[in-house]
C-alpha cells in the first residue's frame, strides 16, 4: 500500500448499476485530486473513464440466494482475482460498490491478501427492510460505509461500522430529458400514449420478466391500440432482448432507444412498466408513473417473503414514503392478468397520472439528502479517509 504521494484507489463494480456509480465516483475523485491513480474492476461505464477491467464480472449478475449458490465457485474465484489485482496496484483503498455477496467475499480476500488496504463499502444492504444481521457482518468486514439512505447511520453505526450518508446518486444521475425531441426523432406523435417497458439489467431478470411483460403489452394494446411501446436496454441484456423481440409479434413495432437517449426516452414516457430496482427511483425522480414488477426463483421468494422481509414494500420510494406510490406486482402478482388492467386504469386517467407524477417528484426530492452531490461527497470522504490513514501517529 502506498503511504506517500498521490492516493491510489481501486474501485470494484460487479453489476451495471454499480458500474455507473463507479464511473461517477471516478470523475469526482479526479476532479478533487487530479493526481489520483485509479484502477479497478467493472464494465463499460468504467471503461469510458479509461479504466479497463482485466476481470470479467458479467456472469456474477444473478438474483436470489439459490441462483447465487449456482455460481458460488465463480464468485470466490473472481473475488480472489479482484483482491490480488488491488494488491498488485498497491491500493490505498478499495471501494466495493453494491453487490452484497460478491463484495463481501472480495472484502474477505482483501483482508487476506492486502490487509493494509482500506476497505470501503459504497451502498450498504437495505437492513431497514430485510436481514438486519447484515449490519454486524458488514461491520466485521469493512472499515467504512458510504450509505445512500438517510437511515443508514442509525443501523450500521450501532453495529460498529463508521458510516457516512452521501445521498442517493441515482437521483443525481438522472436529469430531465427532452421528451418532445425524442418523440420527433423516433417517429412518435405528440398525442400518442407511450408505455416504457424496462426488463431490468440482469439476465435472470430478463428470463423471468420478458414473457409476462410482453403478454402485458399485448393485452394493453388490444384494449388501447394507439399505445406505443418503448424500451431502453441495459448493455448486459440488450442482445437477449433483441433476440426475443425479433420473433415476437407482440413486440414487433416497439421502439428500442439507444442508451445515449435514455433520459430523453424516460421523459417521453407517459407511464412505465419496470423491473423493480434502481430504475424505478430514476423514473420517480422524473415523475413517470410506474408499475414495479419482480420475480425470484420460488425458493428464494419463499425465503424472502416469509423469513427475511421486514418492510411492507420493495421499492425505495414506497419505503421512504411509507405508501404505495409505485404499485408493486411481486411474484404471484407479476402476471399479465394483473399488470395489464393496472396500466389501462392509469392510461384512462390523466388526472391520476398527473397526481402520481407530482407526488413522486416531491418524494424523491426529500430523498436527495442535504442537496450536495452524492458522488462528490463520496469522493471527498474516500480521500479524507486515505489522508487520515497516511498521517503518522502522534
Amino acid at each position: 500500500m502506498s503511504r506517500t504521494g498521490a492516493p491510489r484507489i481501486f474501485v470494484v463494480a460487479a453489476e451495471p448499476s454499480g458500474d455507473l456509480l463507479a464511473a461517477d465516483l471516478v470523475r469526482y475523485l479526479r476532479r478533487l485530486r487530479p493526481d489520483v491513480a485509479v484502477a479497478g474492476v467493472g464494465g463499460k461505464a468504467l471503461a469510458r473513464e479509461g479504466i479497463n477491467s482485466q476481470i470479467d464480472t458479467a456472469d456474477l449478475s444473478v438474483l436470489g440466494m439459490f441462483d447465487g449458490f449456482k455460481i458460488l465457485k465463480l464468485v470466490h474465484e473472481r473475488a480472489e482475482e479482484t483482491a490480488l489485482a488491488a494488491k498488485e496496484f498497491e491500493a490505498d483503498a478499495a471501494i466495493l460498490i453494491d453487490s452484497w455477496g460478491f463484495m463481501l467475499r472480495a472484502a474477505w480476500k482483501l483482508t487476506e491478501h492486502a490487509p493494509d488496504t482500506l476497505r470501503i463499502k459504497y451502498v450498504g444492504p437495505q437492513v431497514f427492510a430485510t436481514r438486519p444481521g447484515r449490519a454486524k457482518v458488514l461491520a466485521r468486514t469493512v472499515d467504512h460505509l458510504l450509505g445512500i439512505h438517510p437511515v443508514d447511520p442509525d443501523y450500521f453505526e450501532p453495529a460498529g461500522l463508521p458510516t457516512t450518508f452521501v445521498g442517493n446518486p441515482a437521483l443525481e444521475r438522472m436529469k430531465p430529458g427532452d421528451g418532445a425531441a425524442f418523440r420527433k426523432k423516433y417517429g412518435l406523435a405528440e398525442d400518442e400514449p407511450v408505455l416504457l417497458v424496462l426488463f431490468g439489467s440482469r439476465r435472470s431478470e430478463l428470463e423471468r420478466l420478458y414473457e409476462p411483460f410482453a403478454e402485458t403489452v399485448a393485452r394493453v394494446r388490444k384494449d388501447r391500440p394507439r399505445v406505443r411501446v418503448l424500451t431502453v436496454l441495459s448493455d448486459s441484456i440488450a442482445q437477449g432482448v433483441r433476440d426475443r423481440m425479433a420473433d415476437d409479434e407482440r413486440m414487433q413495432d416497439a421502439v428500442i432507444a439507444a442508451e445515449e437517449d435514455r433520459e430523453d426516452a424516460f421523459s417521453a414516457a407517459d407511464l412505465a412498466l419496470a423491473c423493480s430496482g434502481t430504475v424505478t427511483l430514476e423514473l420517480a425522480s422524473l415523475g413517470v408513473p410506474t408499475l414495479a414488477a419482480y420475480r425470484l426463483g420460488w425458493a428464494s421468494w419463499a425465503l424472502a417473503r416469509f423469513v427475511l422481509m421486514r418492510s411492507k414494500y420493495i421499492s425505495l420510494v414506497n419505503i421512504a414514503a411509507d405508501e404505495m406510490l409505485i404499485p408493486e406486482f411481486v411474484q404471484t402478482r407479476c402476471r399479465p392478468a394483473e399488470l395489464a388492467p393496472a396500466l389501462i386504469e392509469l392510461l384512462e386517467s390523466p388526472e391520476r397520472r398527473a397526481e402520481l407524477s407530482r407526488r413522486l417528484v416531491a418524494q424523491t426530492q426529500l430523498m436527495r439528502g442535504d442537496g450536495g452531490s452524492p458522488g462528490e461527497t463520496a469522493a471527498r470522504t474516500i480521500l479524507d479517509l486515505i489522508e487520515t490513514r497516511k498521517k503518522p501517529a502522534a
